[in-house]
This record gives structure tokens, C-alpha cells and sequence, in this order.
């Protein structure tokens, strides 16, 4: 039964913070791309955000591998599983294998491929 509410909130995005909350109440509105008459001009900033939300979204990911890192640190009395990490971040547990392995490597300060 879980299952659907997972769906709902992987499918929900998330606030941006720096977008005007009033904003975020229009479905129309989005980081005012719909005001921009232009095409030229509108690719130009449609690919600026693109570009920032793709450098976002890896920011994230990274964050999210070192806090799968830290909370499977066998140092912690706290420790979690890998299973249990997977489970709150909506991952498999195969999937939280590899972030805890890519944290483990970005806490070393090296890079790990394929995570």
C-alpha cells in the first residue's frame, strides 16, 4: 500500500527556493519562460536552466552518496543497512551499494565511476 504514495511523491517536484512562491501557484509559470516571445532568446535561457538544473541534480546526487556514506559508516552506533538506506531514499539496494561506495570514495576526496 506504501507503493502508491511513493509514486505521488516521486512524481510532485520539489519547490525550487528561489523561484516566487506565488509563482509556483500557476501551472503556467515556469522561471517566467512563458513571458519570452523571442525564440532565440527563450532557447537561450530554456538551455541556461537546463544546464543549472543538470549541474543541480549531480550536486544532489553527490550529497545524497555522502549521506548514504555516512549513515553506513560501520564507525556509527547508529549504522544503517544498505537495505534500510535504499528503502528511504527510494532506491534498490543494489543502487545504495554503489552510493554508499561513490560517498565513500567523495569523503576520500577521489572519484568513484559509475555511481
Amino acid at each position: 500500500m506504501a507503493e502508491p504514495e511513493r509514486t505521488e511523491r516521486r512524481l510532485r517536484p520539489a519547490q525550487l527556493l528561489f523561484e516566487p512562491p506565488e509563482a509556483v501557484t500557476d501551472p503556467e509559470h515556469f522561471f517566467d519562460l512563458e513571458s519570452i516571445e523571442d525564440p532565440r532568446e527563450l532557447l537561450a535561457r530554456a538551455t541556461e536552466l537546463t544546464l543549472a538544473f543538470r549541474a543541480a541534480q549531480e550536486r544532489a546526487v553527490e550529497f545524497q552518496a555522502v549521506a548514504a556514506a555516512q549513515l553506513a559508516d560501520p564507525r556509527r552506533f547508529d549504522r544503517l543497512s544498505a537495505a534500510a538506506i535504499a528503502e528511504q531514499a527510494e532506491w534498490t539496494e543494489d543502487y545504495a551499494h554503489k552510493m554508499i561506495e561513490f560517498g565513500e570514495s567523495l569523503l576520500r576526496g577521489t572519484t568513484a565511476e559509475g555511481a
